[in-house]
């Protein structure tokens, strides 16, 4: 495959300037430009998202984790290489897990609030608490899963996980399979979710999943919107079958206004923001530049999932 002119969508922009791609590929043998919806002047994309005039090119590749919004049978049936970034997420979505836990332990989202308010209050005496000894079960143990375990084992939670296959993985305790998820979920102050969305995840956080869990548990969801069934989590939310959630992806995205999970009590509220970091173009520049050099080797592409 040879790939003389690489072009970064202007969708790029939902993470940073499509510029700051382009600087991070300027030591590339390919001609690197900005391109809009006419792509009939390059040979492979760099994109946020999924466009109709990229089937057909030699290679796309999505700087997100989750390709679910790109056709990937029609990319295979036209012969396009379809590339993700899986495994550069790790540090940023671990962190923004753990300091959305610590928020909710802590209280800080009510300083913050009072604060815009110029109010000096405190929380009632037995509403703080501390995450060391609490039990985290995060389902889903690729990347991101493993970048969250890790930051909740190193402030001395008590982790285990879910996975496909019960493999050993670091930081966590107990690995339960999928068909053990209410088992997993029952007694975990935390559940944070961090699968990719699949025909296997979509609704796999349902009411009954739900209901398995204590009612003074939090619900972290960074994965997909998808994958948590909305309705049941703002029912078991409004009903108290919950103590909180923080969410920074939705069924619907912006969160529409007219969301009750706007204005529930103990529900933080993110803009679909936990991957971002300002390294995000040197990373997704380190695959793009990884595989412009198996393309001219091999074709054997890193991250392909058509």
């Amino acid at each position: 495959m040879d790939i003389a002119r690489l072009g970064v969508h202007e969708s790029v922009g939902a993470v940073c300037p499509p510029a700051a791609f382009v600087e991070q590929l300027q030591d590339v043998d390919a001609a690197v430009s900005v391109v809009d919806e006419d792509v009939s002047a390059v040979d492979a994309v760099v994109t946020f998202g999924h466009a109709d005039a990229f089937v057909g090119l030699d290679w796309v590749h999505c700087i997100r984790a989750g390709y679910d919004d790109f056709p990937v049978e029609a990319y295979r049936d036209a012969g396009t290489a379809l590339t993700n970034s899986t495994g550069i997420h790790g540090a940023s979505v671990g962190e923004t897990t753990l300091g959305l836990m610590l928020s909710l332990a802590r209280r800080l989202h009510e300083y913050r609030d009072a604060q815009t308010e110029r109010t000096w209050t405190t929380p009632a005496w037995d509403a703080p608490f501390t995450l060391r000894d609490e039990r985290l079960t995060v389902v889903g143990l690729g990347t991101l899963g493993r970048g969250i375990a890790t930051r909740g084992d190193a402030i001395g939670m008590h982790v285990d996980g879910v996975r496909r296959t019960p493999a050993r993985t670091p930081h966590v305790r107990t690995v339960y399979t999928p068909d053990r998820l209410h088992e997993a979920v029952a007694d975990a102050r935390f559940v944070a979710v961090a699968v990719p969305l699949t025909a296997s995840t979509r609704g796999l956080i349902d009411a009954d999943a739900l209901a398995a869990m204590r009612d003074d548990a939090y619900l972290v969801n960074v994965a997909r919107g998808a994958v948590v069934e909305e309705d049941a989590l703002v029912t078991a939310l409004e009903t108290d079958a919950l103590a909180g959630a923080a969410l920074d992806v939705f069924e619907t995205e912006p969160l529409p206004e007219s969301s009750p999970l706007w204005d529930l009590d103990d529900v933080l509220v993110t803009p679909h923001a936990a991957p971002l970091d300002r390294e995000y173009p040197t990373d997704v520049a380190r695959l793009v530049r990884t595989n412009l050099r198996h393309a001219a080797a091999d074709g054997a592409l890193v991250n392909r999932v058509a």
